[in-house]
């Protein structure tokens, strides 16, 4: 790559990775280099191109994995190589996060820059720990203030601030505390110090300006956290909604394939979850020329379709693309298992004749009990290993039915490092969504690793699995969908009963 590149100085936001602003998601889907902190969310650094440099630069207190001049040279030669260079700082560049003197030496190098502001974690505590920063009622004034050198603040001048937020100040808070009462501030001044602002494992600390240093030091809070002081902390009890959602607090594995699993974690984030991706399953497609090819070749003469999966849908529409024929081709109705694979089926504009009342293949086979079969040419695209229930009882019934292979499951070759890296401090719950998720799991860590954490289930032929293996299944969900698994995790901590697996 030859010319100029352009450095972007961009704020991540206070830890939760969603509220990345438009422009600072843009640009890390565009960067060939990204130097990171220590306090940016590192879920931002998937959204970047695979090929991108990711260089961890550090800036976690007292441990600087490279001096600010280091980082700024690295900044300043990455872009004379003609790379677009994101600089991903945590919060806000210009909030106590040195941006300022990156800028400086970009401009001093002749580099172009751009600022992208984020959400600082001072906004990120009000918001999360139901804590305005300003109150009509309360105050109309707020100093932003750095701790960590109390000796150089003119806590005379900053101390009767009516909201003060203390930046890296939790080491030396009772010292600034003394500072301030003694200074005329009351020491029934509310005070709250948070760690993790934003994050499912933010940590609220509350008490007073004489209480909160102790508590500080009996809870064991570390770095990084925030001080808040002022009376706008006594809101918390009416506005704090991050804290009260159902399921925060609680650590969840997602073992979804990687690009699937999304949509599972972020419903359980939504209420509250730390939700961790942890794939066990990976699914690729069949080899092209094989049996399927075959069949999409002959694909008018089939009666019926049936789908067992939405990865069904998706792998026989790839290898249906691929050859000379269209959806013009599908003569037969259309059987989807569940309301998945139907809203898959749906979005090709493909009308679902028949779906099951229970989304398993008992379900399936019961929905076909009023069509006559006789003679009838079924097709069965799914995965190369699966129950051979509904191909069976359909030939069973007359029927001529071609199972061909649309996909194949895979155990991820990272699996067992990151089940080790997860299981390092065990999750509270652990959800499976297939037998395949199970067996890999089982295969990747043993079962053993899952004694002390709740198991819960999509349904009873994956619950069936899991107890094979001697797992003792918490919950099962009632519904055999992903929305049916959430409402069973959520089960398990609300007042709502667990569905518990017969």
């Amino acid at each position: 790559m030859s010319g100029k590149g352009r450095v972007y100085l961009v704020g991540a936001g206070p830890g939760d990775p969603e509220l990345i602003t438009v422009k600072g998601r843009r640009l890390l889907e565009q960067a060939d280099s990204i130097l990171y902190d220590h306090l940016a969310p590192g879920a931002l650094l998937d959204l970047a191109p695979p090929a991108a440099e990711r260089l961890y630069v550090g800036k976690k207190k007292s441990d600087h994995e490279f001096a600010q001049e280091e980082i700024c040279a690295m900044l300043v030669e990455r872009a004379r190589r003609g790379l677009n260079v994101v600089r991903l700082k945590g919060g806000d560049p210009f909030l106590f996060g040195r941006g300022g003197e990156e800028a400086e030496a970009l401009a001093a190098a002749g580099i172009p820059f751009e600022i992208v502001p984020g959400v600082t974690t001072p906004l990120g505590i009000a918001a999360y720990t139901g804590v305005p920063l300003t109150h009509r009622e309360h105050t109309s004034a707020v100093t932003f203030v750095t701790g960590h050198s109390v000796e150089s603040i003119d806590w005379d001048r900053v101390g009767h601030s009516e909201t003060l937020v203390i930046f890296m100040g939790l080491t030396t808070f009772a010292q600034i505390a003394r500072e301030l009462m003694a200074r005329g501030r009351s020491p029934e001044t509310p005070a709250m110090a948070v760690r993790w602002a934003t994050r499912p494992d933010q940590e609220t600390l509350v008490g007073t300006l004489a209480t909160l240093p102790g508590l500080i030091a009996a809870r064991g809070i570390r770095p990084p956290a925030t001080i808040v002081v002022g009376e706008v902390v006594r809101l918390r009890e009416t506005l704090n909604w991050y804290e009260r959602l159902p399921l925060f607090g609680q650590r969840v594995a997602v073992t979804r394939a990687a690009g699937q699993a999304d949509s599972l974690a972020a419903r359980l984030s939504a209420l509250g979850a730390e939700a961790i991706e942890m794939p066990t399953i990976e699914i690729r497609p069949a080899p092209a020329g094989g049996p399927l090819d075959r069949a999409i070749a002959d694909l008018a003469s089939y009666d019926w379709l049936i789908f067992t999966s939405a990865n069904g849908v998706r792998f026989f529409l790839e290898r249906l693309d691929a050859s000379a024929s269209d959806l013009r081709a599908v003569r037969g109705r259309i059987c989807a298992i569940g309301p998945a694979t139907r809203a898959a089926l749906e979005s090709l504009h493909l009308k679902v004749d028949l779906m099951g009342k229970d989304y398993v293949a008992e379900g399936l086979v019961e929905a076909f009990s009023a069509f006559d079969l006789w003679g009838k040419r079924i097709l069965l695209p799914r995965a190369a290993v699966a129950r051979d229930l509904v191909p069976v009882e359909l030939a069973r019934r007359g029927a001529q039915v071609d199972v061909v292979e649309a996909y194949r499951t895979l155990i991820p070759e990272e699996a067992a490092a990151q089940a080790r890296q997860v299981f390092q401090s065990k999750p509270d719950c652990i959800t499976f969504t297939s037998s395949s998720t199970v067996q890999n799991f089982v295969a990747a860590a043993g079962a053993a690793t899952l004694a002390g954490v709740q198991v819960v289930s999509i349904g009873p032929v994956t619950t069936h699995t899991a107890r094979g293996f001697g797992i003792q299944v918490t919950a099962e969900a009632r519904v055999y969908t992903i929305d049916g698994l959430v409402e069973a995790v959520l089960g398990l901590y609300t007042e709502m009963t667990p569905p518990t697996p017969e």
